[in-house]
């Protein structure tokens, strides 16, 4: 199973970037999906995530600004992020599970993507 993340950039506060992420591989069940976020030196942060049964979570600080979604594939998620702030800049990573019953959590996924950075100027 690999995951294909794209999407990041440069944007300044207040604009919007859209991050996708593709499941390729064993693609005959549907995953949960997720994506967290790492600055250095801090531990990977949950931002949002879509279980195989479409529930959807959400950190606290993106709710109302970002939206996930699966699109097209069953195993391919988007992250809409508007009204971006310099807070959220991070290399924002994509992970699937088939097995995880608490999607917000990182240990429970198991297979990440590569990162992609986004960076939010003031």
């Amino acid at each position: 199973v690999q995951l294909q993340a794209s999407g990041g950039g440069l944007v300044q506060a207040g604009g919007f970037l859209r991050l996708s992420c593709a499941v390729s591989g064993r693609t005959f069940s549907t995953y949960s999906m997720g994506w967290f976020r790492q600055t250095p030196g801090k531990e990977r942060e949950f931002v949002a995530a879509v279980s195989w049964s479409d529930v959807i979570s959400y950190y606290d600080s993106v709710k109302g600004r970002f939206t996930i979604s699966r699109t097209g594939s069953k195993n391919t998620i988007t992250l809409q992020m508007n009204s971006l702030k310099p807070e959220d800049t991070a290399v924002y990573y994509c992970a699937a599970s088939q097995t995880s019953l608490d999607i917000d959590e990182a240990v429970g996924y198991e297979y990440w993507g590569q990162g992609t950075l986004v960076t939010v100027s003031s």
